[in-house]
């Protein structure tokens, strides 16, 4: 997808919802994760529709294989960047939810 010139790729990253998508923006380093991935960790997965392994997954093969420069919008709170909170994974896969 392009918008304002600008290449928008739709990453599918579920566990939110059963069809979150991000979108990266790779000329800006940027990808807008909703509520995919949040500063200080995964995004809400309390809802009936949410799971946090399927998150943890979507963190992992989408999100954390982008650069670790990479800004991260979220759809709450501050920006971030990939490197900033991949390193946290483990944490996340510890504390289980």
């Amino acid at each position: 997808l392009r918008a304002g010139g600008i290449e928008l790729r739709a990453l599918h990253t579920p566990g939110h919802s059963p069809g979150s998508v991000c979108w990266y923006a790779p000329d800006l380093a940027a990808v807008f994760s909703g509520d995919t991935l949040f500063q200080g960790g995964p995004g809400a997965t309390g809802r009936s529709f949410s799971d946090f392994p399927t998150i943890l997954e979507s963190i992992s093969a989408r999100l954390g294989v982008l650069p670790g420069e990479t800004v991260v919008y979220t759809g709450h709170g501050d920006t971030t960047t990939i490197g900033d909170e991949i390193i946290h994974y483990d944490d996340w896969v510890a504390r289980g939810h």
